[in-house]
């Protein structure tokens, strides 16, 4: 039964995911449990998760048991597990469930070790929708699936999770400011566009999708050429790089106000989540290079298109590694708080509390740990773990970076709306206050219009929207932002909008949700390998150094690798008692050989000018 709810556990849920109960059993009981069984909990603020250390709906959280639901002080209580004396296996706990925590624990079950997965969710597992209070389902963000995402590809495939059902064909967007349309980004992949070198390709195939912006503003793109030949020319670089703002960058390279303004301002807004002047320049120009520049159809995109990313993918997965051989343990509902050391520097614990409670549980016998962590989880885990941040300044460092404000709204309309695409981008409205918006269009994207009205009778078209870097919009109560959208932002979009009503709506605020890419970030950012031999991290903002993958930023397919490669570094460096197996990783695409010629070029030019003294003109 589950705390607070006098609900028995049924069969919905697989036998290793057990709900936050542990106050049901007592230390005696708990200690004769079978290998494996562990209760523990998580302080989430996972890899571009946009809900940390809460439910991210209207759904309410369990209670606590404790003295009738008033929470206890009293000393820490330890929860254990005994091992076998034969079958021994390696005991390694990963905090966060975001998709590097999840790969985590795949490659590590995969190694044949017991892995205990701790998330501060209700359900990290996707087995059910989260709902809004009346009943409808929510999701927050709106994330896409591009072109270059093999490993979760593969991951699905290896689910028999059928792609072509779960998302969308590559589909359109469109960029939309006061002034009307101003862009559309095309799909190259299923077009009869010819397939040129990039960016002759970007250039020849999109010359008539500028709906506004002027031939003149458009080729000083070419400023950023250089830029992107030159960004990872060496380590030293790419600091200087990253030292910059991108809009001093985007001035030093000659772009102009308006494409600035139009076109890559709310490109940066809604894909690192701030505007060019609060940005690293390196990490700007990684965004960019990888999602526009790098191949002709790196910018195709598609849409979850059968229910939420957590029920039709996470949900597969989850499934898959808490059945059969070797199940995994999900802890959800709870979280960690600290990490504690050995006199070997090494992870042997941690403590966390239960959501409604303040008692502290430890959880002892590890044999490793993974972070799959932001810079908000990670200061709550090193600023309560002192033997931690003394040991791993570079985690200190981490935790002291700044995070980024999110809201998510979802409306409900009594009336269908046809929009060009689904997929929308709010440019330069002086309503956003200086956020970043997105609007998408459900319905267009999904079939199953009933799952999306919570079962109720479909009336008309739902509204997904996002704001990013939300901080001073989201300041307005929910009905004016409502309001807002529908008045001022999307009815200017696409008026057909100004004759909708809204039945129903939904507003959440994730305060400090995403990691921020400052300038200077780079350095403080946690690197895949700790200080701590046996503590590795997992995350989009992970530096992975020789295990650096080819996605960059804030994007879904690098967090996933990243929980991969942390598992892959604890089994290469013997920390799981000698098992060394490791899980593959598919690299994504190539540069192309202009690129690569273009970059071995500037490498010897620069090096000569170098060794004569002169530094480059661009970076210092």
């Amino acid at each position: 039964v589950e705390r607070g709810g006098g609900r028995k556990v049924d069969g919905e849920q697989p036998s290793s995911y057990l709900p936050s109960c542990p106050a049901l059993f007592p230390e005696k009981m708990l200690k004769k449990v079978a290998v494996g069984l562990c209760i523990a909990g998580l302080a989430l603020d996972g890899a571009h998760a946009f809900a940390p250390n809460s439910a991210v709906t209207g759904l309410s959280a369990p209670g606590s048991i404790l003295n009738g639901g008033r929470a206890r002080s009293h000393p820490i209580r330890s929860v254990s597990t005994l091992r076998m004396v034969e079958g021994d296996r390696p005991k390694v706990a990963v905090v966060g469930a975001g998709w590097g925590g999840w790969a985590s624990a795949k490659a590590l079950r995969e190694n044949g070790c017991e892995v205990i997965l701790l998330d501060g969710l209700p359900d990290p597992t996707g087995s059910k929708p989260y709902l809004t209070p009346t009943g409808k389902p929510f999701e927050a963000g709106t994330r896409g699936f591009w072109k270059d995402y093999p490993n979760i590809e593969k991951m699905m495939a290896d689910l028999d999770v059928d792609i072509t059902k779960v998302l969308t064909p590559f589909r359109a967007s469109s960029f939309f400011s006061p002034f009307g349309l101003e862009a559309t980004a095309p799909v190259f992949s299923d077009s009869s566009l010819p397939q040129l070198p990039s960016p002759l390709g970007q250039v020849f195939a999109t010359f008539s999708n500028f709906k506004r912006l002027p031939v003149q503003d458009r080729v000083t793109m070419a400023g950023l050429l250089y830029a992107m030949l030159d960004f990872t020319r060496d380590e030293k670089t790419f600091e200087a790089y990253d030292r910059m703002t991108a809009h001093e960058l985007f001035l030093r390279m000659g772009l102009s106000k308006r494409l600035v303004d139009d076109f890559i301002r709310p490109t940066l807004l809604v894909g690192l989540f701030k505007p060019p002047e609060e940005l690293s320049a390196a990490v700007a120009m990684e965004l960019l290079y990888y999602y526009a520049l790098a191949h002709q159809d790196s910018f195709d995109v598609r849409w979850v298109a059968e229910k939420t990313i957590a029920e039709s993918i996470v949900n597969p997965l989850a499934r898959s590694l808490t059945e059969g051989e070797n199940p995994i343990t999900v802890m959800p509902g709870c979280f960690v708080n600290k990490l504690t050391l050995d006199d070997n520097n090494k992870v042997t614990g941690l403590t966390y509390t239960e959501r409604g409670s303040s008692d502290a549980v430890s959880l002892e016998g590890l044999d490793a740990c993974v972070l799959s962590l932001g810079a908000k989880g990670m200061r709550a885990v090193v600023g309560g773990s002192p033997e931690v941040a003394r040991r791993a300044p570079e985690l200190s460092a981490a935790a002291a970076l700044g995070n980024i404000d999110v809201m998510s709204v979802r409306i409900w309309l009594d009336k269908y709306v046809e929009c060009e695409n689904p997929a929308n981008v709010l440019a330069s409205f002086p309503e956003l206050r200086g956020a970043g918006g997105t609007f998408f269009l459900l319905d267009q994207i999904q079939p199953d219009q009933e799952y999306l009205w919570g079962g109720e009778e479909p009336q008309g078209t739902v509204l997904a929207c996002d704001f990013y870097n939300s901080g001073a919009v989201a300041t307005l109560g929910d009905e004016d932002v409502v309001k807002l959208l529908m008045e001022k932002l999307v009815s200017s979009a696409v008026p057909a909008f100004k004759g909708a009503n809204v039945v129903d709506s939904y507003v959440q605020r994730y305060p400090g949700a995403v990691t921020w890419f400052s300038p200077g970030s780079f350095k403080s950012r946690p690197p895949l390998e700790t200080s701590i031999p046996n503590l590795v991290c997992a995350g989009d903002w992970v530096r992975m150094g020789e295990r650096e993958h080819g996605a960059k930023g804030l994007c879904q397919e690098r967090a996933y690798v990243s929980g991969l490669e942390a598992a892959n570094s604890l089994a290469r460096r013997g920390m799981l008692e000698g098992r060394a197996k490791t899980h593959s990783v598919i690299p994504v695409r190539e540069d192309e050989q202009q690129v690569q010629l273009g970059r071995q070029i500037n490498s010897g030019v620069m090096g000569v000018l170098g060794r004569v003294g002169l530094a480059s003109p661009w970076v210092r």
